[in-house]
């Protein structure tokens, strides 16, 4: 069974937005209790609480703060499987050996922002126009798409900026295996990703990068400055934080429509992609290029169009990307480069050409030999 997700905008009433909010502070209240639950259990009578333990919480917590019981019984049990999720990827944290571990930590106010409704409580109306939650009521949703599969849980979720969003996790049937493509038939691409050109393919085709953060840099900083000079806890305040998350909210949504579509594009014009396998979080380290590749969202890219090679009937290989910059396409001498030579010129074979379109040569060929290699 394949799962997909689907999201899409909801407008509720203020009157459902008062609601929707008391549900999450209520949830944030159960989290922050289901924490100091197990970590006082640790502490004093290093014990550890299980799962099913803090779900049996529930009723007694309901008989100490009533509002609970406006609250849907699976939305609350979700709240405790979270801290569960939370402390699962802390162990594993700590079992990899990772410097810096992040104990679950509470959370502060406005800062749970979603509920889950993981097998009832929820359905569509009105052609899905309409969602009906239970203990909230019906509310107006854009339903610009068909949902396919059979909808198992809805997330509801607030933004920053106050917007309302559900989110459905759907199962569908695992699509029918289309026949094999010989490798020697397959159209095959090998992509660069930088800086200077987002994308480089290995037919000379190369994407532009739209520095969607650097466009909006200036603006942003002006929000922000005036934002710091707000006392805190006035309207003035939490209005200029408005402005400041709705820039934020531009900028990666930009991004994100930006990565979808070159995702899309590529998944429907080639039948291997092939990719370097970056380790994304080291370069992050380096202070000079660190706001750059954070704008790039590279890992977005490379995320984005494997999910959707899946649905295209195409595959994605991921290569081992040393010396692909350095490497001649043509006859594989080492010409060393820095990051300010931007043509690769090859003394060996006399080969002339852009240092990028150079690379994404060398990441076909690698991709094509690990596929040979499997075969």
């Amino acid at each position: 069974m394949a799962i997909k997700a689907y999201q899409y905008r909801l407008y509720p009433t203020r009157k459902q937005i008062t609601i929707l909010e008391r549900t999450l502070e209520s949830c944030r209240w159960v989290y922050n209790e289901t924490l100091a639950m197990r970590k006082n259990a640790w502490e004093q009578e290093q014990r550890s609480v299980s799962y099913l333990e803090t779900k049996r919480q529930l009723p007694l917590w309901k008989q100490k703060r009533p509002d609970l019981k406006s609250v849907h019984s699976q939305v609350l049990q979700d709240v405790s499987h979270r801290v569960e999720l939370a402390y699962q990827a802390f162990f594993t944290r700590v079992q990899n050996g990772e410097k810096e571990v992040g104990y679950p930590r509470f959370k502060g106010k406005y800062r749970y922002d979603s509920i889950s409704y993981t097998q009832s409580g929820f359905h569509l109306k009105s052609e899905g126009t309409v969602l009906h939650l239970s203990k909230i009521g019906d509310i107006p949703m854009v339903y610009h798409r068909p949902i396919e599969g059979v909808i198992k849980r809805v997330t509801i979720r607030r933004t920053s900026t106050g917007k309302w969003y559900a989110s459905f996790t759907v199962k569908m049937d695992d699509p029918k295996p289309a026949d094999p493509i010989p490798l020697s038939e397959r159209s095959v691409v090998g992509i660069d990703i930088g800086l200077t050109t987002f994308c480089t393919l290995s037919d000379g085709t190369t994407i532009e990068n739209p520095r969607w953060f650097r466009t909006e840099e200036k603006r942003l900083a002006k929000a922000q400055r005036k934002f710091s000079r707000c006392e805190k806890g006035t309207p003035k305040r939490r209005k200029q934080r408005l402005v400041v998350a709705r820039i934020h909210e531009t900028i990666a949504n930009r991004r994100r429509d930006f990565a979808y579509k070159t995702a899309h594009t590529l998944t429907q014009t080639y039948d291997l992609l092939v990719f370097e396998d970056l380790t994304i979080k080291n370069m992050m380290k380096n202070h000079c290029l660190a706001k750059s590749i954070g704008d790039a969202a590279w890992n977005l890219l490379i995320s984005t169009t494997i999910n959707k090679a899946e649905e295209a009937g195409c595959m994605v290989v991921l290569v081992n990307p040393a010396q692909t910059t350095q490497m001649c396409s043509s006859c594989g001498t080492i010409v060393k480069k820095t990051l300010s030579d931007r043509v690769h010129t090859c003394s060996h074979c006399g080969l002339i050409m852009d240092r990028d379109l150079n690379a994404s040569r060398n990441i076909m060929r690698l991709g094509l030999q690990s596929l040979a290699n499997t075969a």
